[in-house]
Formats: C-alpha cells, sequence, structure tokens
C-alpha cells in the first residue's frame, strides 16, 4: 500500500503464503461490508471492524483490544498446535444451567431448520445455502454473527447464489418454506407463533455469549414453536453460542448436526456441541447440506404416506 488496495493485498499473501492466517479490518458502512465479504471470499480467516463512536482514543485502544487480541490468539494457537480444553458436559456452567436429564428419542419429524455460524461462515453459508433447492419442504433460518449491514449484504449474496430466497429478518415476515431468513446485526432474532401463521420478531435484549444476534436465543425461540419437528445445525466458530440452544433442542425431542473440526475454520461452536454429546451427526461442510436435504425429504415423504 498504496499501490496496492487490501484485496489486492490479500490476494498477493494468499499467493506466496496460503496458510498464513489473516484478519481483515472493516468499516461499518456499506462499502466496507462488501469489502469485508469479498475478502472473506478471497481467503481472510476473519475480520474485526474498526471502533466508531466509543469516545476518545484510549476507549478505541481498548476495543481492538477487546476484539482482536482473541482472534489473533486463536488463530495463533492453530498454527502452534495448542487446542483449548473444551467444555465438558460435567462443566459447573452447564449444571447451574440446565440440570442433567436423560434426553429423549428423536423423531424423523423436520418442521425447520435452524442454523448458528459465526468465524467462518459466510463462506460456509455461501456452500452450503445452494444446497437446498427451490422447494424445500421446511422454512430455514439462520443466525451469523456480523454487526448490521453486513448481514443485509450477506442475505443478498447468498440469494443470489442459492435456489431459494434468502433474506434479512424483518419483524411480522410470516415464516414459510423455500424461504432462509439471516438474523439482522445487532438484534436478536426469534420466531414467534402468530394464530395460524409464525412469524419472526427481533429485539435488542441483553447479548448472549457476548453475541447479539445469538445461537441460542434464536433456537429457544424455535423450539417453543416447532418442538421436536427442530432440526439445529451448529458450524465454523468461535465461542460456545449454540451449546445451550441445542441443549433445549435434544431435550424435546429434535435433531442437531454439527460441522466437523477439519472443515471448520475454527472447531469452537459445533466443537462444544459434539464433546457435550448433543450432535446426532458430525458431518464435512461438503455433506450437510445433502444430510439436512436428505431429513426434510424423508420427513415430508413420512408426512403423504400418513396421509395417503
Amino acid at each position: 500500500m498504496p499501490e496496492m488496495d487490501g484485496l489486492e493485498t490479500l490476494a498477493a499473501i494468499r499467493k506466496t503464503y496460503p496458510m498464513m492466517p489473516v484478519i481483515m479490518y472493516s468499516t461499518l458502512t456499506q462499502r466496507g461490508a462488501a469489502a469485508t465479504l469479498e475478502a472473506l471470499a478471497l481467503g481472510a480467516n476473519d475480520y474485526v471492524t474498526k471502533p466508531s463512536n466509543v469516545g476518545g482514543a484510549s476507549q478505541a485502544i481498548a476495543a481492538i483490544r477487546e476484539t482482536l487480541s482473541p482472534k489473533v490468539k486463536m488463530f495463533c494457537s492453530r498454527i502452534s498446535g495448542f487446542q483449548p480444553v473444551p467444555l465438558a458436559l460435567s462443566s459447573p456452567l452447564l449444571s447451574q444451567t440446565r440440570p442433567a436429564k436423560q434426553l429423549p428419542r428423536c423423531d424423523d419429524r423436520l418442521d425447520i431448520v435452524a442454523i448458528g455460524v459465526s468465524t467462518g461462515g459466510p463462506n460456509a453459508l455461501a456452500e452450503l445455502v445452494p444446497a437446498f433447492p427451490a422447494d424445500f419442504p421446511v422454512p430455514i433460518v439462520i443466525v451469523q454473527h456480523m454487526p448490521p449491514i453486513f448481514t443485509k449484504l450477506l442475505a443478498d449474496r447468498l440469494s443470489a447464489k442459492a435456489h431459494l430466497r434468502v433474506e434479512e429478518g424483518s419483524p411480522g415476515s410470516i415464516v414459510q418454506a423455500g424461504v432462509a431468513w439471516v438474523a439482522p446485526g445487532d438484534f436478536h432474532m426469534v420466531l414467534e407463533k402468530d394464530g395460524a401463521v409464525t412469524r419472526v420478531g427481533t429485539h435488542q435484549g441483553p447479548p448472549e455469549n457476548s453475541c447479539r444476534p445469538a445461537v441460542d436465543v434464536l433456537f429457544r425461540s424455535v423450539v417453543k414453536v416447532y418442538g421436536s419437528g427442530t432440526l439445529g445445525v451448529v458450524m465454523t466458530g468461535m465461542g460456545q453460542d449454540g451449546l445451550r440452544g441445542s441443549e433445549y433442542i435434544r431435550e424435546v425431542g429434535g435433531q442437531v448436526l454439527a460441522q466437523d473440526e477439519a472443515t471448520s475454520v475454527v472447531w469452537g461452536m459445533p466443537g462444544y456441541v459434539v464433546q457435550a454429546g448433543l450432535a446426532n451427526r458430525v458431518l464435512p461442510l461438503d455433506q450437510l447440506g445433502a444430510e439436512i436435504v436428505r431429513r426434510g425429504t424423508l420427513s415430508r415423504s413420512m408426512d403423504a404416506l400418513l396421509t395417503a
């Protein structure tokens, strides 16, 4: 720089150092969001947003430390071979929140797919979502940890690649098959029963797992509406958002799939779910879509037989 911009620099780095972790800085603007999504598509591992309106230089430095340091440590630990100890099923963090229960046996019915994803998510979703056919028989709801503006652009990019429609979630939208909703940045997305239909709702309740939107918030609301007909999918990402939500899904007899470690940019979120024994299956990214479609098709075939 200034001979090359950030995207050109990223492409040059990838040619010489294909495995070097790269974290991009972005602004919370339409242009910054578009550039960030393009950088992720070109091989950036993750991004952080530049602090704005934080009150001064010291606050900005603190914000950078809070957002950037964990990502640097995480990627460096992967290079060095160190892996954080996963949260055990007997951890006090779990036992304080949910008493241990015998998980009920799940059935094969599928009424909704709820997906949670974070670091590495945009590229993972870009591979997963096109696997769903236009006539996929159940609705899809997605939490991708991203700020405002970014989630709208992500939904638009996914919709351009997908066979079904992908939209950013907006309050009052009717949840229906053939559409996938992405939670809007800085809002929790929930599903709410409204008579004979289910609608999308959003709110700005406190962050959970330091996230808003949070996977756990979405998963809990989905379980309240769809119960054992819920299929939760936990994909690549830092932290443990989705762990407690997966507990809720399994406790009512729903199903949970997790992305495997080899194809995850970060095996945090799915790793915690697997270590807790909550995943019905653990699959590589290139098999997740086919498995979800298989379950959806099987469920509707069973419905047709029962009503014939």
